[in-house]
């Protein structure tokens, strides 16, 4: 049975990385387009504006984890029976809160947008034409997570891959279609990103209905389904919310002293640190139904070696992608961009190494989810979260640089880690000292292995370098292969073997 889960997995797995290199590449080239069409001041006034949409609409997050762990839980539990119950209150629920969202982002975002970002003033009218169309857009994709969350839960990986490609590309010819149109390009961006939004949205819908029987728009009341659900959104609302603050609180502080250029570099460290995060969401959304499944069906042994597994993966997977990009970074984002952002470079190389210490706890926060237990873990987890501003604000007012906000960010991550193992481990019968010994050791070893051979090769070849391609292709390749090397060394030949005969 295991076995059969596991090549379930893999294959997963291969179809969401065929969806995220697909969004990758077009992602990479469509951030360097619209760059270059809109200018430095407009993309960063862009995303500070849309980031702010985002910040409200942190309960979506909350959302679509209570929403998958539901549909997932209810199909290892009672083999869906009731999943035609859940989905029309799930989408009772994300009707309800799509309204609370669009009510708040239309009276106080609108007023924060409007009175208290830095925004230069021949350029507010466009802003706020971009965060109304943002606005509409996020409902519509809030409507989405009922939808998306069916396809997930029932693993149905490749459906979900194709109709994110599909994704993708439609926002590819938005943004080929801005550099031809006359009008403001802000508020025509923002206007195209909602027609791309509600296409989506009428694919999926069709989509469900063709396959699932569950999926059938009716107004039915299950108020004992309805409370659970929304409690539990509530609770994962809270970490969502601090996750938010944390996220866009911290552009909002470098808009405030530093101003839209700033806010640009972290902009573009943002989506190049996402795209290498990827390939561990990918990896963590094919697992996360098998965790929660096992739970539900009482198996917490084989749930206890898939937590550790997937762990250890998805900091390897990270690592050996990022190692090159740390040692390389200024000469990727030449090559990348038209026009690099001030602070781009080292924005991007902390929020990468906040990046690999969050990767290794996305199995044990599905573990929580699981478990139903979620209150004391949001309580503390969030707390630590929202630490990010207050400590952010109280440096950055005493004259510290911009790349303080990400070290901190740092420095509550490793805070954040010990808090969730200690909280989750308990609830789900892990030992500490397990995920310690075969979990957090080994990835250090790992990175101090890989990381002094890497940097050190790095550096050779960049004394023999005739250019900064040449050092990143030299320093990128000589990484990645002392990092695999590592993986293979700590992994063992029997465990490589059976990973790659199980695929």
């Amino acid at each position: 049975m295991m076995q059969k889960n596991h090549k379930r997995i893999l294959r997963n797995t291969g179809m969401l990385y065929l969806r995220m290199l697909l969004a990758m590449v077009v992602g990479l080239y469509t951030s360097r387009v619209v760059l270059d069409v809109l200018g430095v001041e407009d993309f960063g006034t862009y995303h500070v504006v849309v980031g702010f949409v985002a910040l409200l609409g942190f309960m979506q997050g909350a959302m679509t984890t209570a929403t998958q762990r539901y549909f997932a839980f209810d199909l290892g539990e009672n083999n869906g029976s009731n999943l035609r119950i859940l989905f029309n209150t799930s989408l009772q629920i994300h009707a309800l809160m799509a309204v609370c969202i669009a009510l708040m982002a239309e009276t106080a975002g609108y007023w924060f947008v409007s009175t208290q970002l830095t925004i230069p003033p021949d350029r507010l009218g466009a802003a706020l034409m971009a965060y109304h169309l943002s606005v509409a857009a996020f409902t519509v994709s809030v409507m989405t997570v009922p939808l998306t969350a069916m396809l997930m839960a029932n693993e149905r990986m490749g459906l979900f891959a194709l109709m994110s490609m599909a994704d993708v590309l439609l926002k590819l010819v938005a943004v080929l279609l801005l550099s031809y149109l006359a009008y403001d390009k802000l508020s025509m961006y923002a206007a195209l990103l909602l027609a791309v939004a509600l296409i989506t949205f009428s694919g999926y819908l069709t989509l469900n209905r063709t396959i699932f029987p569950a999926v059938r728009l009716q107004w039915s009341w299950h108020g004992e389904c309805f409370r659970s659900m929304l409690g539990f959104t509530a609770w994962n609302t809270w970490g969502n919310l601090a996750a938010a603050l944390s996220e866009h609180g911290n552009n909002v502080l470098l808009n405030i002293f530093f101003g839209p250029a700033v806010n640009a570099g972290r902009s573009i460290a943002s989506q190049a640190n996402g795209a290498l995060n990827n390939f561990v969401v990918n990896v963590q959304a094919a697992v996360n139904p098998q965790i929660v499944k096992l739970y539900a069906g009482g198996n917490k042994t084989e749930m206890h070696k898939l937590v550790l597994q997937a762990a250890r993966y998805n900091f390897y997977i990270l690592f050996t992608l990022a190692l090159p990009v740390l040692l390389n970074t200024e000469a990727l984002l030449n090559i990348w961009l038209v026009q690099v952002p001030p602070y781009a470079a080292v924005f991007l190389q902390l929020i990468i190494i906040a990046s690999l210490i969050n990767s290794i706890s996305g199995p044990l926060m599905t573990s929580a989810q699981a478990t139903g237990h979620i209150r004391l873990y949001h309580t503390v987890v969030g707390g630590i979260l929202l630490l990010n501003v207050p400590v952010g604000y109280v440096f950055l007012s005493h004259d510290f640089p911009p790349e303080t906000i990400p070290v901190v960010t740092i420095g509550l991550a490793i805070i954040a880690l010990v808090a969730r193992l200690l909280i989750i481990a308990p609830l789900i019968g892990l030992s500490v000292g397990e995920f310690l010994s075969g979990v957090v050791v080994k990835a250090f070893l790992v990175s101090v292995a890989a990381g002094g051979g890497g940097g050190y090769a790095a550096g050779c070849n960049s004394r023999n370098s005739v250019g900064p391609a040449h050092q990143s292709d030299n320093g990128s390749s000589t990484c990645s292969d002392y990092g695999m090397v590592c993986w293979f060394r700590q992994n063992g030949k029997a465990q490589a073997s059976k990973l790659f005969e199980d695929f």
